[in-house]
């Protein structure tokens, strides 16, 4: 992984086709939501078809806990969407067969070069695609466990929302003042609320 990617720096907002061939950018999958990024081998690899199904597992409880999940891979868009739908993941995936992200990060699992996979690399981004945690997953005990991204996922939430302890007298006193700025989702639009689920 390039020297610069580390706690606290700035992810490349990279912009790749999804599933559907639509070109996304990072920035606009995230909103302003912590978002867990599978950097991943692609549909050959068991170990990623593995994870993959643990956070197949989890996508109900990100969806309700404001959290955003995205797959990058290797795989072209046939073999990207026969990785989704052979799965049951509803999240985006996005296809990168021109390496772009492997190589920008320094990530070319040079081990095998009959895939020329990426090293499969799990990230926990804050808003403003802000590096939380990076798990090296070339061997697959080094991937997170959903027990450790729900830890990592609370960390981030509690740092961006205002209103995460509604105990705090200075919460409720806003709130009888009628001043709603501090709790989360008010001062967006319902349409936006929905957007970011």
């Amino acid at each position: 992984m390039r020297a610069d990617i580390v706690p606290g720096a700035r992810f490349p907002d990279y912009e790749l086709p999804d599933h559907a061939g639509r070109k996304r950018k990072l920035s606009e999958l995230q909103g302003d939501a912590p978002m867990i990024v599978f950097l991943s081998r692609g549909l050959y690899c068991p170990k990623d078809r593995r994870q993959a199904m643990n956070l197949v597992a989890f996508e109900p409880e990100l969806k309700v806990g404001y959290a955003k999940l995205v797959t990058i891979s290797t795989d072209d868009l046939l073999a990207t969407n026969e990785n989704r739908d052979g799965l049951g993941a509803h999240w985006p995936f996005l296809s990168d067969p021109g390496r772009i992200v492997q190589k920008d990060l320094d990530i070319q699992e040079y081990t095998d070069p009959v895939h020329d996979p990426m090293v499969p690399h799990t990230l926990v981004l804050a808003p403003e695609l802000r590096v939380h945690g990076i798990y090296n997953g070339y061997w697959y005990w080094g991937r997170p466990s959903v027990e450790e991204l729900r830890r990592d996922l609370r960390e981030v939430t509690r740092r961006i929302r205002s209103d995460w302890d509604l105990s705090d007298p200075q919460l409720r006193a806003a709130w009888k003042a009628g001043d709603k700025s501090r709790f989360w989702p008010y001062g967006k639009s319902l349409r936006e609320v929905f957007a970011e689920k």
